[in-house]
């Protein structure tokens, strides 16, 4: 049975990654940051998974400790502890130095280790962002000399900074490149960005709904396609788009979770304008404003070919998200 790196198992995606790997009979060691969290996600996971073949080393993205450790006699590193927030920070950095110097002590330590392949949990923000409307493959790569924000800034570094570090070969890598992430959290709802958005709607805290449209992903098809990336001969120096093919409007995930009851839900559109004054004061809102008016769609035929990937759709996400944070 090989063992599995996952850093940031006890986030929204790291949980999800760990139930499928786990499902799939390989064992696991989770980095937490905290020891004290690996209980709540050993819970958690004891609901989905059988935990048996489940372990936890401490480790800290800014800090160099525990990575030997951590990585060492794993066949495979899947790194996918990096914050994801709307909100613009006050200092960038506080997104951008733990996303790419923790890249590259993570990947460091696996080269040192032996590992065969690392795959990478990067975003399509780093694709896209600071790109017109348009369609984009896995070839574009995002312009870092637009105002495109820290967290996609972060995401494009970090990416860029793994992929010079296997420049050298000795260790395969493979990203993928999730768009905005919807379905069920497992155990209680967390904290996630998206998790928060959908909150926010079902109960009525956001009294509008932003103009914005993105391409967006089921989580649970998130932790497919990394296991899939892992196992797959051929997905070494690949980059895999998931996400839907067209960008699905904000509006539209609002109209679906009215029709099915939550009464809340506002209805009513925030102009353009009004994001961008209160862009001013509030930092979630300066965060949407380079995405406002923008449309982009994806090349996702090798996402689906190569990896077999059958989306799920984004109404089924939405609408078993906001039951899971209903509960």
């Amino acid at each position: 049975m090989e063992l599995v790196l996952v850093t940031g198992i006890s986030g929204y995606v790291g949980q999800h990654v760990a139930a499928e790997l786990l499902n799939a009979g390989y064992r696991v060691r989770g980095t937490v940051r905290d020891e004290a969290k690996s209980a709540s996600v050993l819970k958690n996971l004891q609901g989905v998974a059988d935990t048996k073949n489940l372990e936890f080393v401490t480790a800290d993205l800014l800090n160099d400790k525990g990575w030997d450790d951590a990585v060492n006699g794993c066949a495979f590193v899947l790194h996918i502890a990096s914050p994801f927030v709307l909100a613009v920070p006050k200092d960038e950095n506080e997104l951008i130095k733990p996303a790419v110097e923790g890249t590259q002590r993570v990947l460091n330590a696996a080269k040192r280790a032996g590992v065969k392949r690392v795959v990478l949990t990067s975003s399509v923000v780093a694709m896209t962002s600071g790109r017109a409307s348009g369609s984009y493959g896995t070839d574009s790569w995002s312009d870092l000399t637009a105002n495109i924000g820290a967290y996609a800034k972060s995401k494009t570094l970090a990416e860029q900074a793994a992929w010079d570090l296997v420049k050298d070969g000795g260790m395969e890598l493979a990203t993928i490149n999730p768009g905005f992430m919807l379905g069920p959290a497992i155990g209680k709802s967390g904290d996630g960005q998206s998790i928060a958005m959908i909150a926010g709607l079902i109960s009525g805290k956001l009294p509008m709904v932003p103009q914005v449209a993105m391409g967006m992903v089921d989580v649970r098809d998130v932790a497919k396609l990394h296991v899939a990336a892992m196992k797959e001969a051929n997905s070494a120096g690949k980059r895999y788009i998931a996400s839907t093919a067209e960008p699905v409007a904000m509006s539209k995930l609002a109209a679906v979770l009215r029709a099915a009851g939550y009464s809340k839900v506002p209805s009513i559109k925030a102009p353009n304008f009004m994001i961008k004054m209160m862009s001013l004061f509030d930092r979630e809102a300066k965060g949407m404003v380079p995405e406002l008016g923008k449309l982009i769609s994806y090349d996702i035929s090798d996402t689906v070919g190569s990896l077999n990937w059958e989306p799920t759709p984004i109404e089924n996400s939405v609408l078993e998200m906001a039951a899971s944070i209903s509960k």
